[in-house]
């Protein structure tokens, strides 16, 4: 970004790879076909595309099957097949209570958690009277493991919640609520979308069920791109059906993965750029790149210390969370303060709420919300330096 700091990466991530740019052109000019929709070589290229993204991310995933991985819209489209496919097919897993009540579906979550996991739940709880119950967080929005002991003493179908919080940054315990979820006969869903492609993140060995994801933020794919994990014992139903290009002498969705839940053409273009950037983290290494990130969070935390009227939301030590800084200015409203950064310093981040309303309250950060500085994999300490220096200039007016 000429002349300017881009620092909104955990709304999506910018720059991406060149490898992304080229791979998307590739698609767009020679390949323009819809995979499973034909025998000519621009079909069959079209598929090979979907393949290779797929069993790239199964490579980054450490899992050992790909057609496990169901490409979605974006992040909050996986959630929602995650969380209606679940509660529609029942309990769904061989660890599942049978004896639990199916005719009141029971989901526990978090303050924490952002509205593509709050919306969902709040529908089913309009339109077939799910209970939801959600676990509070401490003031740096950090969800203890022990405080799902009580929540998960009901019969529970599903236990969601964030990695990372969108907001505070804070990582959350998904080993051990991992845990508390199984022994209590429920299902784990993940939301990954802050940590998925800067983080390792292996969902069998951390005893996941799903894990959604964006193809657009840390995995450094184009927008509209996302996946769903699913573990190989999981049962999901369908929550949209249609063409897939196989089993087409049939009128009902075939049962096998994949096309079970990829209806219609694929963003072929999309994930095109995804898979490249997908191989693009696995030559990096996930873990050299969360190793620069964290260098950038210690900075970023040592440079807020130092400066007066500035209050940084969310835990204050760099192994307690991601590269996510929401700020408040005393006496000074955020989203003027978000539109001061960009015009007097070229400083690029969010201002305001962050789809999260349960996670401003616990932070304190209603009504107005907070400005939101976020780092990705290509920001540098000195992107981050200019931006201390523009928090500072601003907190003067404090």
């Amino acid at each position: 970004m000429e002349n300017g700091v881009y620092l909104d990466n955990a709304a999506t991530s910018y720059p991406k790879p060149p490898c992304v740019r080229a791979a998307v052109l590739h698609a767009l000019d020679s390949v323009h076909a819809s995979a499973g929709r034909g025998a000519y070589r621009e079909a069959k290229e079209a598929g090979h595309i979907l393949d290779s993204t797929r069993a790239s991310l199964a490579r980054l995933l450490r899992v050992q099957a790909p057609e496990r991985i169901v490409f979605t819209l974006n992040c909050t489209d996986a959630l929602n097949l995650a969380i209606k496919g679940v509660l529609r097919a029942g309990w769904g897993s061989t660890q599942g209570a049978q004896s639990a009540s199916r005719a009141l579906p029971r989901v526990v979550t978090t303050d924490m958690d952002h509205n593509s996991v709050l919306r969902p739940l709040a529908a089913l709880q309009q339109q077939q009277g799910i209970e939801v119950e959600r676990v509070p967080a401490d003031a740096d929005g950090c969800v203890a493991a022990t405080n799902f002991t009580a929540a998960l003493r009901k019969p529970t179908r599903l236990v969601v919640m964030q990695h990372a919080s969108n907001v505070s940054g804070s990582f959350q315990p998904i080993a051990e609520v991992a845990q508390a979820a199984h022994a209590a006969g429920a299902l784990f869903l993940v939301d990954a979308a802050q940590t998925m492609g800067s983080l390792p993140l292996y969902p069998e060995a951390l005893g996941i069920d799903l894990l959604a994801f964006p193809g657009h933020k840390s995995l450094l794919g184009p927008q509209g791109t996302g996946a769903l994990w699913v573990a190989p014992h999981v049962d999901l139903s369908t929550v949209r059906e249609g063409g897939t290009g196989s089993r087409s002498e049939e009128a009902t969705q075939p049962a096998f993965w994949p096309d079970r839940h990829e209806a219609g053409s694929h963003n072929l273009i999309g994930l095109a750029g995804l898979g490249a950037a997908v191989e693009w983290i696995l030559n990096e290494g996930v873990e050299n790149i969360a190793a620069r990130k964290h260098a950038l969070i210690e900075r970023m935390l040592a440079g807020l210390s130092d400066i007066r009227g500035v209050t940084l939301h969310g835990p204050k030590q760099a192994a307690r969370r991601t590269a996510v800084f929401s700020l408040t200015f005393a006496g000074q409203d955020p989203m003027e303060v978000g539109r001061q950064l960009d015009l007097r310093h070229g400083v690029k981040a969010r201002a305001g709420l962050h789809c999260a309303p349960f996670a401003h309250r616990t932070l304190g950060t209603l009504p107005h919300g907070a400005v939101r500085l976020s780092a990705g994999t290509f920001t540098s300490i000195e992107d981050v330096d200019r931006a201390l220096a523009a928090v500072a200039d601003l907190a003067r007016g404090c």
